[in-house]
């Protein structure tokens, strides 16, 4: 297994990281479900192969996610590092959702209950709340830290502004500062790379990437002739990962001519560009068996080539909006 630092702290998390999502479909955005045995053989073979790092949400399943996990990892849950999160609607109360510090007090007790810890390693806060003033949350996250409650926090899909004006209130304040940016990013999804990469390098964070495999998509299960009925894009009416089919189409057919050379799968190569990003701290899987878990694994013991990133990097360019286009022009004067 490959451990790479996470953020600018001194902990060293493994560059795949097991989320705890689809190991339930109850509930919000949940994508499969399990059986429990299984559920405790992923995890026991991820920690067998070096994995450290688990990742959930308490609005995953409405904390049955969270309980699930706890559960699999028994007596280790205080070996590894576990991350969870706190933001979503967890029920019809007006207060059981947001950023406020009466949702984030009342959540992190719930949360340590359901996965049987006395202290969260990554806090993290799940998107961002236009009701809440972010400068109360960032003080509510600072006490838990302070209380012993919490290693480090995070943020979940923020824009590149409300990093730097979140990570800025809290240096001038002297809180405690978020270390990690847990953002979509993928071959079919490189958003992040014009605004928010830049503000978390700047400013230290570590990205964890999820979705690395754009729900699926990137596994090379689909093709223009094969969409069965029962996949998850098939079922969408709008897909949750947006992206123009066609070029996803044409990206599966160049990683199978890359996976022959390497003799991998399809999804290793995905996984493995998404590794060769230096600000990459670590890539969030889901899988739904133990053979999901080992082929996506097969990642971490090779690297593709120079040659292979940039071919790979060509294809998928993401045309750059503005002010970008335009500070190029004058990035050398």
């Amino acid at each position: 297994m490959e451990y790479r630092i996470l953020g600018s702290t001194g902990l060293k998390v493994s560059v795949i990281c097991v989320g705890a999502m689809t190991f339930t479909e109850k509930g919000w955005r949940t994508a499969g479900s399990m059986d429990f045995s299984e559920i405790k053989r992923v995890v026991d073979t991820a920690i067998d192969n070096g994995v450290n790092f688990f990742d959930t949400a308490d609005i995953y399943a409405f904390g049955e996610s969270e309980e699930l996990l706890g559960k699999a990892l028994g007596d280790k849950k205080n070996d590894v590092i576990i991350a969870t999160k706190v933001r979503g609607v967890m029920s019809e109360d007006p207060n059981d959702r947001g950023l406020s510090r009466y949702h984030i007090f009342k959540s992190i007790d719930k949360s340590l209950k359901r996965l049987g810890r006395d202290y969260i390693d990554l806090y993290q806060v799940h998107w961002w709340d236009n009701f809440t003033p972010i400068e109360e949350t960032l003080e509510a996250l600072n006490d838990l830290v302070r209380m012993g409650k919490v290693r480090y926090i995070g943020i979940s899909d923020f824009a590149g502004w409300q990093i730097a004006r979140s990570v800025t209130l809290q240096e001038m304040k002297g809180y405690s500062k978020f270390v990690s940016a847990q953002m979509y990013y993928s071959l079919l999804g490189r958003d992040i790379e014009f605004e928010v990469v830049p503000a978390c390098q700047h400013l230290g964070l570590g990205i964890l990437a999820w979705s690395p495999l754009a729900g699926g998509f990137l596994t090379g299960k689909y093709s223009r002739e094969n969409l069965p009925e029962d996949s998850r894009y098939a079922r969408m009416e709008k897909p949750f990962l947006r992206f123009d089919f066609e070029k996803g189409y044409f990206v599966v057919d160049e990683l199978r001519k890359i996976a022959q050379k390497y003799e991998a799968s399809v999804s290793q190569v995905a996984l493995n560009w998404v590794k060769s990003k230096p600000f990459i701290s670590s890539i969030i899987i889901g899988v739904r068996s133990v053979n999901q878990l080992l082929d996506n694994l097969g990642c971490v013991s090779w690297d593709l080539s120079e040659e292979d990133v940039e071919y790979l990097d060509q294809i998928t360019q993401v045309e750059r909006p503005y002010p970008q286009w335009f500070l190029d022009m004058f990035a050398d004067l």
